[in-house]
């Protein structure tokens, strides 16, 4: 079905046209240098990482990956520019750029870390005691289902306890679990085993968000095969108990799991469109949910950033429209694309809603740029860039707490090069830093 008959749908995507202005913020950031970290693909900065920043009471908690493909850790005082540094006794294999570390921090101050998953078995470990980067032994959560893992997630809920979220199972055929950790037992317990079932014949690539009320937001693509030119549609959930029951955006409540029947659909995509999957979605202060991502609608060849948002009772889609350089998406493993998965945030000013996107595209000479519209009712979108220098492959993943508290946007940035089809590169080391950005 194209794009332009989805008026006959419930769901009905709305694109409106959009008033591109350029100019440079570089004036407005600051950035601080932790270390230097393996650069030969793009493990250290790829989009899905939840998280690769995270701050907690005042001190901020980072993790990469050094040349020798040790896990580090890091943390500082919010806002100084001192890092304490320390290599953990892990290693991975950074050469898969999909083995990446997410980490988050509980509500009694325990870092939590898993790292290096492509379909392997669950690598997870936390700091020995509150505040420290000194590593446990590796530890299983609930011993069930964490042979073939892959895309681990943390998120902190208002009461200080963590879910992790993760894909059982392979590209094209996967379930979505998701694990609750208690901070008074400290123990990991399965909340949900196939939250969103592939019935055997696709998978789920998601994103998800909690908003400062505590509800859980998810949203996600189908992809039917390997290949990536079979992403499409996309599709919403949300839970109101820390993910024990779910919901559709009007209230109905899903009979789990959630499948390609049952599902809301926000925006139908058709396969073969360059539709992306693992982008970004944020809730606003009133629950909101927007989502960003890119494809190609089919009245056009060049490929846009899209946001797909509800308001009131409709979902909405927005065509950026600013970029002009076409390319195709498909194949398997991570890809050398042009441009970078976006970051989405929002927040309201004077009565308006405001919306920017985070993102990296070889049209702007490879640099952390960024799209701010501060009146989302206009459609009128402020492009300009936060680097100078280019950062080659980088996606751009940010402290999700930081920005919840205060508005204030800490983005992890290294220049790293990504060879076509999980390939790896011969490069020196380069900078891992953080660049903070006040809209």
């Amino acid at each position: 079905m194209k794009l332009y008959h989805l008026r006959s749908l419930f769901f009905i995507c709305v694109l409106f046209g959009s008033t591109i202005v350029v100019s440079a913020q570089t004036d407005k950031v600051t950035t601080t240098t932790i270390g230097l970290g393996w650069a030969n693909n793009s493990v250290n900065t790829v989009v899905f990482r939840k998280n690769s920043l995270v701050t907690f009471k005042g001190e901020q908690y980072a993790a990469y990956y050094n040349n020798d493909q040790a896990l580090v850790l890091a943390k500082r005082k919010s806002g100084s520019g001192n890092w304490q540094v320390a290599a953990t006794q892990y290693k991975a294999d950074a050469a898969d750029a999909h083995k990446d570390i997410s980490i988050m921090v509980d509500g009694a101050g325990y870092l939590h870390v898993a790292w290096g998953h492509h379909n392997q078995t669950l690598n997870y470990a936390k700091s020995i005691k509150p505040g420290s980067l000194t590593l446990s032994a590796q530890q299983s959560m609930t011993g069930v289902g964490e042979n073939k893992v892959s895309y681990p997630e943390f998120y902190r809920l208002q009461d200080g306890d963590l879910l992790f979220v993760y894909r059982d199972g392979g590209s094209g055929n996967g379930n979505l679990v998701m694990n609750r950790y208690n901070i008074t037992t400290q123990k990991w317990v399965n909340i949900q085993q196939n939250l969103i079932d592939g019935e055997g014949k696709r998978n789920a690539y998601w994103q998800m968000c909690i908003d400062k009320k505590g509800t859980i937001h998810i949203s996600w693509v189908w992809r039917e095969t390997p290949d990536v030119a079979s992403n499409h549609d996309m599709c919403y959930a949300r839970s109101n108990d820390g993910g024990l029951t779910w919901e559709k955006s009007t209230g109905e409540k899903y009979m789990l799991p959630i499948n390609a029947a049952n599902a809301e659909y926000t925006c139908r995509i058709p396969q073969h469109s360059e539709l992306i999957n693992q982008t970004s979605m944020f809730a606003d202060d009133g629950g909101n949910p927007f989502i960003a991502t890119y494809w190609r609608d089919s009245s056009s060849t060049t490929l846009q950033y899209h946001i797909v948002f509800k308001t009131s009772s409709s979902w909405h889609s927005a065509n950026l429209g600013f970029r002009k350089t076409a390319f195709g998406l498909g194949g398997t493993g991570t890809k050398l694309i042009p441009i970078s998965r976006p970051q989405i945030i929002a927040w309201n000013k004077s009565g308006k809603q405001s919306v920017a996107i985070i993102f990296r595209d070889t049209e702007r000479g490879d640099k952390v740029s960024v799209a701010v519209n501060n009146d989302l009712q206009s459609a009128n979108w402020q492009v300009s860039d936060l680097t100078a220098m280019p950062v080659g492959e980088w996606e751009p993943t940010y402290d999700t707490e930081l920005w919840k508290d205060k508005e204030v946007l800490n983005l992890f940035v290294q220049k790293v090069t990504q060879v076509d089809g999980e390939g790896k590169a011969n490069v020196a080391p380069t900078k891992v830093q953080v660049l903070q950005w006040k809209p």
